[in-house]
Formats: structure tokens, sequence, C-alpha cells
């Protein structure tokens, strides 16, 4: 097994690991019917045991792609990997600073608000360089999920958010 499968295969075991921690001290929480306090938790609990198992099928699948391919096909050692993209600190740096905005204006201007403006403005941020920004479909996605958000917090799990500048409306 190589050094690539290896690593692969401890992450897999770890995030495997992690789950069923938490899901252990998930099931502890005190619980009621229906939604409640450890609903989320414990489906966070299974989407990570879940990621766990497909990471480990994903290593178990990388040894037995890397069995069959003859002597031939594999790369010389002398030639390095494509190496994977370097984040600039210039993307972290704003990142970072729209969080801090977020958190900022989050009570002034309100959270449906101020989580499109965010969302957008992340999705430019991410966008690469050698890609073209799609504004409206940015700008879309964003509002949509922003109401979408609210709206859940709102209606199913009955929690306000701030409002902010909506309240004058």
């Amino acid at each position: 097994m190589n050094t690539l499968n290896k690593k692969e295969l401890i992450v897999g075991v770890a995030m495997l690991g992690a789950s069923i921690a938490y899901m252990v001290m998930a099931y502890r929480l005190p619980g009621h019917e229906g939604v409640d306090a450890a609903t989320v938790p414990v489906l966070l609990a299974g989407l990570l045991s879940l990621l766990g198992v497909m990471q480990l099928f994903g290593a178990f699948g990388n040894k037995a792609q890397a069995a069959a391919e003859t002597p031939s096909e594999l790369p010389d050692d002398s030639t390095e990997e494509a190496a994977p993209e370097i984040i600039e600190p210039r993307t972290v740096l704003k990142t970072l600073g729209l969080i801090l905005g977020y958190m900022a204006l989050l009570g002034p201007v309100g959270f449906p608000i101020m989580t499109a403006v965010y969302l957008y403005l992340q999705f430019i941020v991410l966008t690469p360089l050698n890609h073209k920004v799609r504004h409206p479909t940015y700008a879309l996605i964003a509002v949509i999920s922003s109401a979408v958000i609210y709206l859940l917090f709102r209606e199913a799990f009955d929690l306000m958010l701030p409002a902010g500048l909506l309240n004058f409306l």
C-alpha cells in the first residue's frame, strides 16, 4: 500500500472514529419527541459516519486500482506529481475580512440581507482567477440560500434570527 492510500485509510478511520464518538455524545443529550437539541448533532454524526465509510471505500478502491495497473503504466518515481493549487494569502485575508464584516453588521443590518451579501461576495472571492465571475448566478444563489435559511430557522425551528433593517419594512 503506497503512502497516499495509507493516508486516505488513516483519514477514513479517524473520521469514522470521531463520528462514532460524536454519535455517542449526541445520544446522551436529553431529548424530546420531534426536533430538539439532539436532532442536529445526531444528523451530523450520521453524515460524518457516511463520509468516513466513503473515505474508507475510496482508500480500498485506490488500492485495488493500483494493484491492477501494470508496471509499465505506473509513473516513473523521478517525475513529480502536479502540485495542488495553492491558496493565495490574499484570498484567506479577504475571507477573514468578509467574516469580520458579516459579524459586525449582522445585528444592525439583519441576517437575511447580510447573509445574501456575504455569500455573494464570498462566491466572488472563491472564484478561480481563470474563471468568469457569474454575477447573476451568484446573486440568485445567495438570495435564495439566505431566504431559505432564514425561513427554516423562523418557521421550522421557531428560532428568531436578527431581522435588522427588515423590521422597518
